[in-house]
């Protein structure tokens, strides 16, 4: 246990911390959860609400993404690589049917 008031503090501000990034990083695994769940519900059955459904999880993933990295839960380069990851599951879904559509 800590022995004066500063080190008291810091362990108090870490502990803060780090239930605050575990709440980010919780909900940005469950929001990139669910895109990739929607973009394999659209590659199944493609339509209006699922193509809706894949637009606005990806969305809100990004938002969220964007929001930890100005927090500074995640490093940029990590949100970044996110984001990317997200972009080309959510593209080679929505990609293939619209070359379809204009063919």
């Amino acid at each position: 246990m800590a022995n004066n008031k500063s080190s008291k503090k810091r362990i108090e501000i870490a502990e803060r911390n780090r239930l605050r990034n575990r709440s980010y990083k919780s909900a940005l695994r469950t929001l990139l959860k669910r895109c990739l769940t929607a973009c394999t519900a659209y590659g199944q059955e493609p339509g209006s609400e699922a193509k809706v459904a894949v637009q606005s999880t990806m969305n809100a993933a990004f938002s969220k993404i964007d929001k930890a990295v100005k927090v500074g839960v995640l490093h940029r380069n990590t949100g970044a690589n996110q984001k990317s990851r997200l972009s080309v599951a959510v593209k080679k879904v929505l990609e293939p049917t619209a070359a379809a559509t204009q063919a």
